[in-house]
């Protein structure tokens, strides 16, 4: 189901968040529970993966992760405030130390100018640290955005775990 790259850095999460004693928690929009795929394909992540929230709607980012209609309304789904907020949700809703919240535009259609398809906010979120956000645009069709979200979400996890764990 997933190819090798990515089984490999979820592998590699994977054992940077047991040196780190660290649960994980995914909060997807656009991938639509494939960062939360990719980590539960490797055997054994049930010891560092607490739970993933597949949100796809406006109405679940609201009522499952306390995503404030405020800023649904003013920003939009796919935005720094949203990603942010959906990430401190998951944190706040599960066990993990850290979490991760992707939000984005895969297409083929939906875009504008302001934002274009390939568009993704990623929210980080850990306990005892400042909520991180990154704007990426990534290029290609809905399958290659909606990879590259998985690869980009694996990377910003284990970095954060390497650097404080979580």
């Amino acid at each position: 189901m997933f190819d090798d790259a990515i089984l490999l850095e979820a592998e590699n999460l994977l054992a940077a968040a047991r040196a780190a004693g660290a649960m994980l928690a995914t909060a997807e929009s656009c991938t639509g529970g494939l960062i939360a795929g990719a980590i539960t394909a490797i055997a054994g992540s049930s010891d560092v993966f607490d739970r993933g929230f597949v949100t796809y709607t406006n109405e679940a980012k609201r009522e499952v992760l306390g995503v404030p209609e405020s800023a649904l309304a003013t920003h939009g789904a796919v935005s720094e405030a949203v990603a942010r907020t959906m990430a401190e949700g998951a944190l706040a809703r599960s066990r993990a130390r850290l979490a991760i919240a992707v939000t984005g535009i895969a297409g083929p259609g939906g875009g504008s100018a302001e934002k274009p398809v390939g568009l993704v906010w990623f929210g980080l979120a850990g306990r005892g640290r400042a909520t991180h956000a990154e704007r990426q645009v990534f290029p290609g069709d809905r399958a290659a955005v909606r990879r590259a979200t998985v690869e980009r979400a694996l990377a910003l996890l284990a970095v954060a775990l390497r650097e404080g764990g979580g």
